[in-house]
């Protein structure tokens, strides 16, 4: 992680950004999965560079989250590792290499930042809560479900951020720097690990019915139990919408 960190934030050369962004891409990603099979050998990886499907045990990997502020030069950027057991996340690691941040979880063990203990989540204030999320950019055809939520969501909390990177956006959910979490369409390697942050500080993640098939879908609402039940209450009525 440290190393795939490192190559993020280093400075590079290229015939064009997007170049430049998948060159960075590729070798964070390769930096990873080298040390992940090194050391977990047999255990599946899924990457989002690579590709690979979901299985009962595996690593997760996301090696650069926030591609476009990276190719901007915009510091929210993380790179994500999680390990799934029976289809969960059992340990996720999230680090901000720009921001000087690591957040790490582990089932049962609860979550720290940067080596410290983060405490529990309150219950979540509701009207003076700050929520997160992330345009469903790469599926504007979903944008008929996203936004009748994104308009609850002003009108119930006190104020909403995009900030481009899912996995960071669920570790400031865990660490309280946020109050929530919203969003569609993602990979699960974008929220695999900072999912295991906000439950291990005692919120809630579930899929945009409620449910458990956030992995699978990519809808993800995440939160402490009452912004959740919110996030919840406001996805159902844009499905019936």
């Amino acid at each position: 992680m440290l190393l795939a960190g490192e190559l993020v934030r280093r400075p590079g050369q290229a015939k064009s950004a997007g170049n430049y962004v998948t060159e960075t891409d590729l070798n964070s990603e390769a930096a990873v999965v080298e040390v992940l099979a090194r050391e977990s050998p047999g255990v599946p990886i899924l990457a989002e560079e690579a590709g690979g499907s979901l299985a009962g045990t595996m690593w997760v990997v996301d090696p650069l989250d926030g591609t476009t502020n990276f190719m901007r030069g915009l510091p929210v950027v993380g790179v994500s590792v999680a390990l799934l057991r029976d289809g969960q996340p059992e340990v996720g690691v999230v680090i901000g290499p720009w921001l000087g941040l690591e957040f790490a979880a582990e089932r049962g063990q609860g979550a720290t930042l940067n080596g410290e203990q983060l405490p529990c989540l309150a219950g979540g204030d509701v009207p003076v809560a700050v929520v997160a999320t992330g345009f469903p950019f790469k599926a504007k055809h979903r944008l008929d479900r996203y936004l009748p939520l994104f308009e609850g969501a002003l009108e119930r909390f006190e104020d909403l951020r995009r900030l481009g990177a899912a996995s960071l956006d669920l570790a400031w959910t865990a660490s309280g720097n946020l109050d929530g979490f919203f969003e569609l369409s993602l990979g699960a390697w974008d929220v695999a690990a900072g999912a295991a942050l906000v439950r291990e500080t005692g919120g809630v993640v579930s899929d945009w019915s409620g449910g458990q098939g956030w992995l699978q879908s990519g809808d993800i609402l995440a939160g402490p139990p009452a912004i959740h039940e919110v996030l919840v209450e406001l996805a159902g009525r844009a499905r019936q919408g």
